[in-house]
């Protein structure tokens, strides 16, 4: 089926030849980097972790999101879905392919990755990041694979395929639990230090995966006729409404205890966060944007006459992606730092060469995802 990529109209390939560049950008100035060092980065002593983390942790959300084609489909046998299931196993694919990216670019010593297997360390949650993002990523490619060769064959998937699938679907939500605990389980950082910090992942991601893949499937029927399905879409919409919402209650939460209990370490986070603090307001402006983007979109999401327009739901599912990848991206990293356990402010800004890798990658992500769909309209369409 590979070969159903190399086909396409002219603009098909002017999108692939322009991905293949950012690509290649992003390539270069990595290899900047891996001569010069992190030093090239806006990363400190201070902010040890930045964009690079930040689009990791939020890509396992957009990976781990697929569960929520799945469950429905292959265990409530939800038709709707059946269109589009496959769609969401590629875009889990290609968002874990993105992670594992991330984090090697992330690394000053990428040499020394393999240390993670040939010294593994059971009590270490990275190691065990490494395990479920791995594992969760071949069950993907294995059964979307395969599913979508039986589709082309006309015949009924194996039936070695659906136990895959139903081990797929707890995995989902390890690898945004597993993620959530890197954090968690970091004592001297307050702003991370929460019980429901794998609760909230899971939540954003429940919202921010659909809304991207309602995104997709609209490109797709104006781009190439492929129609997933106006209850498909509706009900990821609603899915997405209800993920938001839950996102932002729990954020409010994570307010009123931080505030109630007047902790001044747990305060100051927070006021950095939403308010800045001696004028340090960056991330307190891009927060603002954050806040207001999902306030807005869970309004256009909740009113079924304004969901139900095609533009509007369109606005809607940007501004819910926009506003979770703020908020889960660098809202959530550089806040974890700032302030210091010493109580300094250090500001974070991320460097030209830093943008550069970081859209590569995603350029390299948007090229598979492209791939992918290209090849399952391909087959569906019986090209």
């Amino acid at each position: 089926m590979l070969e159903k990529a190399l086909t396409g109209s002219r603009g098909y390939w002017i999108w692939v030849a322009g991905l293949m560049v950012l690509t290649a950008l992003g390539f270069f100035f990595y290899l900047r980097q891996l001569d010069y060092g992190l030093g090239i980065t806006g990363m400190s002593r201070d902010i040890s972790w930045g964009l690079y983390i930040a689009q990791f942790t939020f890509l396992v959300g957009v990976a781990a999101s697929a569960v929520m084609l799945v469950l429905p489909y292959y265990l409530h046998d939800f038709k709707a879905f059946g269109k589009i299931t496959i769609l969401g196993e590629f875009l889990a694919v290609a968002a874990v392919i993105m992670c594992i990216t991330f984090v090697f670019v992330d690394l000053g010593r990428p040499d020394r990755v393999m240390n993670v297997l040939l010294h593994p360390s059971p009590s270490s949650i990275l190691f065990w990041d490494m395990i479920v993002l791995s594992c969760y990523l071949l069950l993907n490619i294995v059964t979307g694979w395969t599913v979508l060769e039986s589709d082309r064959m006309g015949v009924p998937p194996p039936r070695w395929v659906k136990p895959l699938i139903i081990v797929s679907i707890p995995w989902a939500i390890s690898i945004h639990t597993v993620t959530a605990f890197i954090y968690a389980g970091l004592p001297g950082r307050g702003f991370w230090l929460t019980a429901i910090m794998a609760p909230r992942f899971l939540a954003s991601a429940f919202a921010s995966g659909p809304a991207l893949l309602i995104l997709f499937c609209l490109l797709l029927r104006r781009l190439t006729g492929f129609d997933a399905g106006e209850k498909a879409i509706q009900t990821l919409a609603k899915i997405v409404a209800y993920a938001l919402a839950t996102s932002i209650f729990f954020v409010l939460v994570e307010i009123f205890t931080t505030f109630y209990g007047q902790i001044p370490g747990h305060m100051d986070h927070f006021r950095y966060l939403f308010r800045g603090l001696e004028g340090h307001n960056m991330i307190a402006n891009w927060m603002t944007v954050s806040a207001l983007l999902a306030c807005i979109s869970l309004v256009l999401l909740i009113v079924p006459r304004w969901r139900k327009g095609e533009p509007i739901l369109a606005v809607a599912c940007i501004g819910v992606f926009v506003s979770l990848w703020i908020e889960k991206g660098l809202g959530l990293i550089v806040t974890g730092f700032v302030p210091s356990p010493l109580e300094a402010i250090t500001d974070y800004l991320p460097t030209g060469p830093e943008i550069a890798i970081t859209v590569g990658v995603w350029a390299l992500g948007l090229l598979l995802i492209t791939l992918f769909y290209r090849i399952f309209v391909a087959v569906r369409s019986g090209a």
